[in-house]
């Protein structure tokens, strides 16, 4: 099971900066306003060959000054809830403020490795002010500037080694993980029922430890999986249901730890920029997606102009990734249900799709001729092979061209479709490389 760690302290303490540093992501666009990081708040951190995931929880709190500090408790609780660890950003040029103090005390009481960090050390006068902090409870600051880099190797070896190793997973034995996901009311834990039904004696649960997912054996209607259900472990406090931070950050795990990601969007009330936040998790991590519009049975308009516009609808928001089934079901009334475990085991054996050599070269390379990439600065590119590279986790198709560094995105993305045109491949997002022959 990956470890995830979350980021928490007030606004404007550098908690971007930081995220930036320990994932490498250069793309975020950090500005001096309070409350402008958005969709960059999850990504893996590797160090010393091991890695992790990082949150982010600075990206979600809703800007305005009444409720802000009560929505930055709210975030650390729930972090605390999800997490395996929390970094605790302070700004050391500001000292100690009253929410650090608030923060601290929600920290401390929760029972979770707390490692706390200074940043803003930019020189060497900054770092008399770490004293201050440890009336914070706890232990020792580490002092470090996000933006600069220095002392967060240190930072990251001690990170490391408060975090359990990996354990292998004994439930990797082949058989495919299917994961529901979606936001709070979406209908995930009657979907859940609805597919074991009240039927129990076949459902054998693997507990990992009570954070991580649960995995429950699947074998009827010759189906064979496992269920990765983290809806199952219920929390203490229900301050969070309404946070959409808390939707993602219960989705991490469940997404991480599967194969295939069942998506249910709640049919009465479309698609949400929550639903839009899981969804980018599930491509961040290449799984593959079978969506499901729940509570179809609610929906007056049934026809199959309306199937079309909702459809349209959602592949608009999720392009350029739009080679995934969408399936309007009820987990009420049952419709449909099978329907999704046909859909949801199709597309794990289209992620496990094998193309020969011979049969790629041979439907690829007369496209390829027929709409070659665009020729740049005069130079004319050309790909001359493909092939598939073998074990990956998802389809991983490398062209071989003698200018690889000129073929550009979009002509990537015409690679993928004619291969998506030619083998069944939906539901998987699948990997296109240009390499030098």
């Amino acid at each position: 099971m990956g470890n995830l760690v979350a980021i928490v302290g007030r606004p404007n303490v550098g908690k971007s900066t930081l995220f930036n540093r320990l994932t490498n992501s250069r793309r975020a666009i950090v500005s001096d306003e309070a409350g402008t990081t958005r969709d960059r708040q999850y990504g893996k951190c590797e160090w010393n060959g091991r890695e992790f995931s990082v949150v982010d929880t600075g990206g979600w709190v809703v800007n305005s000054d009444d409720i802000f500090e009560e929505e930055i408790r709210k975030q650390v609780t729930v972090a605390t809830e999800e997490a395996d660890l929390v970094l605790f950003l302070v700004d050391i040029k500001n000292g100690v403020t009253d929410l650090d103090m608030d923060v601290a005390q929600i920290l401390r009481r929760s029972k979770l490795p707390v490692v706390l960090v200074a940043n803003k050390a930019d020189d060497g006068k900054d770092l008399y002010g770490q004293y201050e902090f440890y009336k914070l409870g706890l232990g020792d600051p580490f002092c470090v500037s996000a933006a600069t880099g220095s002392g967060t190797g240190d930072l990251l070896d001690h990170v490391l080694s408060k975090l359990k190793t990996d354990e292998v997973d004994d439930v990797i034995d082949g058989t495919p993980r299917f994961a529901v996901v979606g936001r709070p009311n979406a209908g995930k834990s009657s979907i859940i029922n609805a597919f074991i039904g009240e039927d129990r004696n076949i459902v054998t649960e693997i507990a990992g430890t009570t954070r991580d997912s649960i995995y429950t054996k699947y074998d009827k209607f010759g189906f064979d999986f496992y269920l990765v259900d983290t809806a199952g472990i219920r929390r203490k406090n229900k301050v969070t249901e309404d946070l959409e931070f808390y939707s993602v950050m219960r989705s991490i795990r469940a997404i991480e730890n599967s194969d295939v990601c069942i998506l249910m969007i709640d049919a009465t009330r479309g698609i949400e920029a929550q639903d839009m936040n899981i969804f980018q998790l599930i491509q961040k991590n290449n799984k593959s997606l079978v969506v499901v519009v729940n509570k179809w049975d609610l929906v007056e308009d049934k026809s199959q102009i309306a199937i079309k516009t909702f459809e349209n609808a959602i592949r608009n928001r999720m392009a350029p990734f739009v080679d995934f089934p969408i399936i309007f079901a009820s987990a009420v009334t049952k419709q449909r249900i099978f329907k999704v475990l046909e859909t949801a085991k199709q597309v794990y054996l289209n992620r496990t799709t094998k193309i020969g050599t011979s049969k790629l070269n041979e439907v690829m390379l007369p496209l390829i001729e027929a709409t070659p990439p665009p020729s740049i600065k005069g130079k004319y590119i050309k790909i001359k092979y493909v092939s598939q590279v073998p074990d990956t986790q998802i389809p991983t198709f490398v062209f071989y061209a003698n200018l690889p560094q000129y073929v550009k995105d979009p002509y990537k993305r015409f690679l993928e479709n004619k291969l998506r045109e030619n083998w069944t491949l939906t539901g998987t997002p699948i990997n296109v490389f240009v390499r030098q022959k």
